[in-house]
């Protein structure tokens, strides 16, 4: 038994997210050497059945029904939201000021206004937080940040990424309820915007710092759809397509595009960067190369090189197994619990905080007004 300080966790939710991120929590000290030994002290959900039978599965101590009774908690130090997203703000101010850290699934809120209250509950108690932007911790992504940060892109000229998926493209899918709550705009805020360019927009602010305007066009492709809560045929009104014109602070242009409708992708993200020196491109698919090109490589031998990102030098790969063998999407989710639990040791913040993620509210917001203004719209900054 490791005598390291525990970090007792509180889960709410018990869907997809709910299962990566306790994965992550079990397999971060495992792989990483952390001041603090997270704890799967508690899960909650509605469901009283299926969450006593995911604290089996996974290893949860005890189990909740309420939220309010888990961050009332005096042996929960930190709470973990993997629920719905209009259950985002509210746990998140009350886990706050009852002292406890706080991390929370993308996106933060339902809109940046809601996003802010729990940037000013999390900075207000001075709690630790972090928002789970886990495609940040693709080593192929990373190494491509540290290159930017070595400036060998020169002046960046050129943006843009996608995110595309097809399983919403069924008139006979209906809405709402587990599992379909991001068909309802109540619950999810928005569609495709909030959803899956999320994702790509915290991404590039990362990656080439921030946007200053946007113009954007969405789509809502089945206009209704029965609602599984009321079993009613009602209106959908969340954008299933999105994309969007931009320009950074630092001069560049840039492209976006996300959807649920494009036939035979599942969840194609990519991003190429372009630069006066040299460019570079990754793709979800293939998550750990990274396509780049260097101009000043020798003239007969410049052109696109594959790097294949399994080496020791290479971010976090040191941690795994031998060069050549690859790792994949759940090492993301463990990538950001150690660098989080590395932080906390250190007394730093680790990014993307909650005030991170409030600037890609602001972007998700003001894409979704110029869908409807048919104008650019500028971007506070966060």
């Amino acid at each position: 038994m490791s005598n390291k300080k525990e970090l007792s966790i509180g889960l709410v939710g018990y869907g997809f997210m709910g299962r990566t991120h306790s994965n992550a929590f079990l397999q971060a000290p495992r792989f990483f050497n952390l001041p603090y030994r997270p704890v799967l002290k508690a899960v909650c959900a509605r469901n009283a059945d299926r969450v006593k039978s995911f604290a089996e599965n996974w290893g949860y101590q005890s189990v909740e029904t309420d939220w309010r009774e888990l961050v009332a908690r005096n042996d929960i130090d930190l709470i973990d939201i993997a629920s719905p997203n209009n259950t985002h703000a509210e746990i998140a101010v009350a886990a706050a000021r009852a002292g406890k850290m706080v991390l929370c699934e993308k996106p933060l809120g339902r809109t940046a206004k809601e996003a802010g209250t729990m940037v000013d509950a999390v900075e207000s108690a001075h709690v630790p937080n972090m928002v789970w932007y886990n495609y940040r911790r693709v080593p192929a992504v990373v190494l491509l940040k540290k290159l930017l940060d070595e400036d060998r892109f020169g002046r960046i000229f050129h943006y843009r990424s996608q995110f595309l998926q097809d399983w919403t493209i069924s008139q006979d899918l209906p809405q709402g309820g587990e599992g379909l709550w991001r068909l309802d705009s109540n619950v999810a805020g928005s569609g495709v915007t909030g959803d899956l360019l999320a994702h790509n927009i915290d991404m590039a602010l990362w990656l080439n710092g921030p946007i200053t305007e946007v113009s954007a066009m969405t789509e809502t492709f089945i206009k209704e759809r029965k609602h599984n809560l009321t079993g009613q045929i009602e209106p959908i009104t969340i954008d299933d397509a999105s994309a969007f014109l931009c320009r950074f602070a630092n001069g560049s242009m840039a492209l976006f595009e996300a959807t649920r409708y494009a036939r035979g992708h599942k969840a194609l993200f990519t991003l190429e960067i372009n630069g006066e020196r040299a460019s570079a491109s990754w793709d979800l698919h293939d998550l750990h190369r990274l396509e780049f090109f260097d101009h000043r490589d020798e003239g007969q031998l410049r052109g696109w090189k594959s790097i294949h990102i399994t080496d020791s030098e290479h971010p976090y790969m040191k941690n795994w197994w031998v060069p050549g063998l690859q790792i994949g999407y759940e090492h993301t989710f463990i990538h950001q619990v150690a660098d989080f639990v590395s932080a906390l040791g250190e007394n730093r913040a680790a990014a993307p905080t909650f005030r991170d993620g409030l600037a890609t509210e602001y972007v998700t917001d003001a894409v979704l007004k110029s869908a409807k203004t048919k104008s650019w719209e500028k971007i506070p900054v966060a």
